[in-house]
Order: structure tokens, then sequence, then C-alpha cells
């Protein structure tokens, strides 16, 4: 077999391997003349004769573009692939290269939710080994962090790891004002550990709505310390479906010490139909007084789906607002560069955002980015489409497209 004719060989045994939306399988047919699974249809062997069939390789010129649009292999791209802003080096990857905790020892079936919970509970690297193909891990209980494990948490699935609440659980725990996670300080709502990062992993099924105490945070709820989302996708999550103040379907956050901002970078919430994540107020992100800075991700499909605003209407359970964002407080600011918001919804105020700033002195800045069809159902600010902001002054925006 020639070597150009082996490169190609083994270029469409790779094509052949993976999984292809519609018009990405089209695009590959076109160019190399041969068959690819899609999404929605079995496998089809490809025809190994047409290998020697390319006299001139012209096809591999489409490789690059082909690959380049490839999704994850088992739902939306994480973050807005139109998204360039430059990522402060705070928020950013952390080094996980030397781990203090490996979850699995190269098998999916070594990577358990014992392993799991426990790896959370002792803190530090945590890193996982489940084999080279992508992995769901179900949790039996709820991943909780102690307070005196840091002051570094990071827990990094290396863009193959899943972890789900199986539709009945919260994934994630951190609260510095918990005794039951150990209080370190007398000074729990201002504290600057534990420092948690979650990145390049995937949360999905989250579900908060048995939590009395700590409601919202379907997939991941956090009071204290510093917290950074980084590369991951947040999918189908839940929280309680009505309440003035309950909120984040994915998830909820309060306390960054000394007023940090919370970074969301190059992440997704929702993505695509049937799996935006949907809550009382807040599908993606929600707060009381804590500060955003979110770049290069994206929001599509969430739901804000309780009713009768914040506070409550006479008759009303209350909630329904922020389809994507839902920010309350006095003094936090919530600043987008890069970010699409597309396709989200409130049953209330504000299907994009919704942003209250109760003394006025909170500010929503947006950078580089598009909000797009976010209907608000109840009210939104005039001229802001999907908006609703009481702050001071208006909205600064800037190089973006608000419809």
């Amino acid at each position: 077999m020639k070597k150009r004719t082996y490169i190609t060989f083994i270029l469409l045994v790779f094509l052949a391997s993976n999984t292809y939306s519609e018009e990405e399988a089209t695009s590959i047919k076109y160019a190399t003349g041969n068959i690819v699974k899609t999404d929605k249809a079995a496998k089809t062997a490809y025809p190994l004769e047409r290998v020697s069939y390319q006299d001139d390789d012209s096809w591999l010129l489409y490789l690059p573009a082909i690959l380049s649009k490839r999704k994850s292999p088992d739902g939306p791209p994480t973050g807005n692939q139109d998204g360039h802003c430059t990522i402060p080096s705070e928020a950013g990857e952390e080094d996980t290269s030397r781990p203090d905790h490996v979850v699995g020892n190269g098998t999916p079936q070594s990577c358990t939710s014992e392993e799991v919970v426990a790896a959370v509970a002792k803190g530090g690297i945590i890193t996982f080994n489940c084999g080279p193909k992508p992995v769901t891990i179900v949790l039996e209980q709820t991943a909780k962090v102690f307070n005196n494990t840091g002051p570094q948490i990071v827990i990094d699935g290396g863009g193959k790891v899943t972890l789900s609440g199986g539709g009945v659980r919260r994934i994630l725990y951190m609260n510095t004002c918990d005794p039951n996670q150990v209080w370190t300080t007398s000074h729990c709502q201002n504290q600057d550990q534990p420092q948690l990062t979650v990145q390049n992993l995937t949360f999905v099924n989250g579900n908060s709505k048995g939590e009395e105490i700590y409601d919202g945070g379907g997939a991941i709820w956090v009071r204290g310390g510093r917290f950074k989302i980084v590369n991951s996708r947040f999918l189908k999550n839940v929280c309680s479906d009505t309440g003035p103040d309950a909120g984040g379907a994915a998830v909820r956050a309060f306390s960054q010490y000394e007023g940090n901002p919370v970074y969301v970078v190059n992440s997704t919430f929702g993505g695509g139909e049937g799996y935006g994540n949907v809550g009382s107020n807040g599908g993606g992100l929600s707060s009381i007084g804590v500060s955003y800075t979110v770049i290069n991700s994206l929001f599509s499909y969430n739901q804000a789906i309780g009713n009768g605003a914040n506070p409550a209407r006479p008759g009303t359970p209350g909630g329904g607002s922020g389809g994507a964002i839902y920010n309350d407080g006095n003094t936090f600011r919530l600043t987008l560069c890069g970010t699409k918001i597309e396709q989200n919804r409130a049953n209330e105020g504000g299907g994009a955002i919704f942003f209250v700033s109760n003394d006025r002195t909170g500010s929503l800045i947006i950078n580089e980015s598009l909000l797009s069809h976010n209907p608000s159902d109840g009210f939104e600010t005039p001229e802001y489409p999907g908006i609703f902001f009481l702050g001071k002054g208006k909205p600064l925006v800037t190089d973006s497209t608000i419809e």
C-alpha cells in the first residue's frame, strides 16, 4: 500500500469511528465520497475500495474544517464558539499536572460515585483516570467540599467526565458557613478559601428540589471562598419550580471573598433544545450579592418557570425571572464578554438577564456579546429586549447585539 494511500486509510477509519451531525456527515461525504454515521442513523460501513480511488487526496484539505465543527460526543459544544475575548490569567484553567487524588484506575468501572465523593471530601487537586472514552458517573450522594481541605480545590474532568445527579440530587456543594463542613474562620461569609475550580467537566441531571435549607443550585451550590467554572457544561439540571428567591437550576452562588467575581469561562448552560436548565429563577446562574464575569460562554434554552416575581404577587408562589442569569442584592457587577445568550425564557422578567441592585449601585456590562430571542413573558426594560435592569445608570453595552 502506498504511503499516501495508507495515511488516507487511517484518516477514513478515524472519520468512520465517530458520530456526526447530518450537516457534518454531508460535508464529509462531499469531500471524501465516504459515508459516516450520524446522530440519527446507525453506523454504515465505509467502502474501503474508495481509498485507492482517491487519486489526489485533495479531500484532505477539507479535514480541518470538518473537525473544527465537531460537537462534543454527548451534547452541545463547550462555550461560545464565536467568542474571542481575552481570558485573564486568574480566570483560566488551573494546572492539574500533579494531582493530589485521582479517581479511577484506568477503567470506566473504577470511576464510581463513592470514589468521586471521597476525593472531593479530601480536597486538593482531583483528576480522573477512567479510560480513553467519555464516561458518565451517576452520583449516589452529593459530593461535598470540606472547608479545611484547601486552600485550593480543583476538580478536572479532562473533557471526558460527566457527573450526573441522576435526576434526584444536587451534584456538588460547598458552604463555608455550614458547620457540618467545618468552620475554619469566625467570618465564614467573607473568607478567602476554599478556592474551588471546576474545569473540563459536564454536569447533568442535577436536582435540588428536595433541598429545604440551601435551595437552588441544581448542579452546584457554593457559599464563601472563591469559585470558578472553566470549560464546562451544565445540561438538564433543575431546582425548585417556584419561589421568589429560589434559583440557579445549574449554579447558585453566595458570599464571594471581598466581592471578587465568580469567573465563568468558555462554558455552556443548556446549549441546545432539550438540554436547558430549568428552575424558578435563573436557569443558568443565580445569586444574591455576587458578581459574575462571564467570558466566551453560551446560554440557551434555559427557563425561569416560577410565577409571581419577587416579592411574590398576592396569591402566587413567586419567581419566574432570569431565564439565563438572575442577579439580586446591592453592590455587584455582571460582566459579559464574548458570550451568547439566546432562546432562553422567563415567565416574569428578564428572559436573558434579571438584574436588580436594591441600592442601585450594581452595574451591568455587555461587551462583544449577542443576546437574541430571549422572551420575557411578564416585564423587561425598554430598549433592552430580554433584560430587566435596575442598577447604576444604564447597562454599558459595546460591540454587542441585543434583540
